[in-house]
């Protein structure tokens, strides 16, 4: 892995958890984010001094995949960093593992830059600088990969 990673700990509540004792599907949208207000605190920008400087970073698009289910008193690692970014866009990719390396979810949020009245806004370049080393690089695609999409496709 060429790019840095954020992981931010947590353990799960009964709160986060259903009568089934796992976590509600909805709940790991909610790590996610959580792990992502971390993550910008961590660099020293917390997401409310991004707020009075006048950036938000709306969700327009969350897709996840469910692999295992995380249960009351798991303690477990939310990993996220970039799959895209620009200075008016970030796609942010999220795992969400059980602390013995069990991933649990994986998922991807799209968010938009603006202003708080929901205006497109770019980035400052010093915000870019601090978010680029976490940015994944493409990787180029094989010609395997290219036969099992056009297998999938009708």
């Amino acid at each position: 892995m060429s790019h840095q990673v954020f992981a931010w700990n947590r353990r799960v509540t009964y709160a986060d958890c259903t009568v089934g004792n796992h976590v509600y599907y909805s709940r790991y949208l909610d790590f996610m984010e959580e792990a992502r207000g971390e993550f910008f605190r961590a660099l020293g920008i917390p997401m409310a001094r991004l707020c009075e400087e006048g950036f938000i970073f709306p969700v327009l698009e969350a897709r996840m995949k469910y692999w295992a289910a995380a249960r009351y008193d798991d303690e477990i690692v939310i990993r996220v960093w970039f799959t895209a970014l620009s200075r008016l866009k970030m796609e942010f990719s999220s795992e969400v593992l059980r602390k013995d390396g069990v991933l649990l979810v994986s998922g991807k949020t799209l968010h938009v830059c603006t202003d708080t009245q929901d205006k497109p806004r770019r980035m400052e370049p010093g915000l870019m600088a601090l978010l680029s080393p976490y940015l994944e690089a493409a990787k180029p695609t094989t010609a395997e990969e290219i036969k099992q999409n056009q297998r999938r496709c009708p």
